[in-house]
């Protein structure tokens, strides 16, 4: 398989959307990678990222052909959080206008987790306050055996209030208290010890070989199909098992069957082919 980083943009994924702060790569067989682009400030996050990364994600919502997406950060970091000189200029923010900032980030936040794809973190690095809240929002994560997490916060008399739903429902409501109260940092062996990440590897070599594992592994999944997937996580998460939830459950099971890629896929099977989604 071609190297999922640096081939040449899809034409489904709208170049408009990239900036300096946060830009779209993507191949032809519809594998996308998200920079934060901040290498000097370690990759911290102000308003400018913020919504940079927001419009990246947003514009994968429509991106046909987009099958995963990655997220790493420029120059060997993931992301440090929160930029200082921002934290400090909010500070003197009217509170309309510092609860505002929130809700651009918060709603950041919530693009990435609705892009359709299965969308993986990339940590080398720090990974800390806002930077580990980005992890806990894609849907898996690959580090390196040096990357540093953390969610020091209340060391500097803050909340990690807009990434705790993601944290915790990374992380279980146990750990996340144990995370958030003490501000301790931890690395990528406890990263994964708590569900943080789901793999470690050994080196930027050894994330680049995951991400084109990741790659391979995707295509054989019918890309429909796995969006679904994703959704059905999702809006079936914390529900009671009753007979609403049975029904819709065995509707949807149904209509899958019924699909022109379940049909594509039995046909496939029929003829001794592999289906046409792990040509794209």
């Amino acid at each position: 398989m071609t190297n999922p980083i640096v081939d040449p943009l899809v034409e489904t994924v709208d170049s408009d959307a990239d900036s300096p702060l946060a830009h779209i790569e993507a191949t032809r067989q519809g594998v996308a990678t998200v920079w934060i682009n901040r290498p000097g400030r370690r990759n911290a996050l102000d308003p400018l990222t913020i919504a940079a990364l927001r419009q990246a994600f947003e514009t994968l919502h429509g991106a046909e052909g987009v099958r995963i997406v990655f997220l790493r950060g420029a120059g060997g970091q993931f992301s440090a959080g929160g930029d200082l000189d921002w934290a400090r200029e909010a500070a003197s923010l009217p509170e309309d206008d510092d609860r505002a900032e929130a809700h651009d980030m918060a709603a950041m936040l919530k693009a990435l987790a609705e892009v359709p794809a299965l969308t993986v973190a990339l940590v080398e690095g720090e990974a800390l306050g806002g930077g580990a809240g980005l992890v806990a929002a894609c849907d898996m994560a690959v580090a390196i055996q040096t990357a540093t997490f953390g969610f020091p916060e209340v060391t500097a008399g803050l909340l990690p209030a807009v990434i705790s739903p993601y944290v915790i429902a990374a992380v279980g409501a146990r750990t996340a208290r144990r995370l958030f109260v003490t501000g301790r940092g931890f690395d990528a062996r406890e990263a994964a010890r708590i569900g943080l990440v789901d793999e470690i590897v050994a080196d930027a070599a050894a994330l680049q070989a995951a991400a084109a594992r990741l790659a391979e592994e995707i295509m054989a999944a019918a890309p429909a199909a796995a969006a679904a997937a994703k959704r059905l996580v999702a809006e079936v998460s914390g529900r009671t098992i009753d007979h609403g939830l049975m029904h819709e459950t065995a509707r949807r099971a149904a209509e899958a069957r019924e699909s022109e890629e379940a049909q594509e896929a039995a046909s496939a099977r029929a003829a001794g082919r592999k289906p046409a989604w792990t040509s794209l």
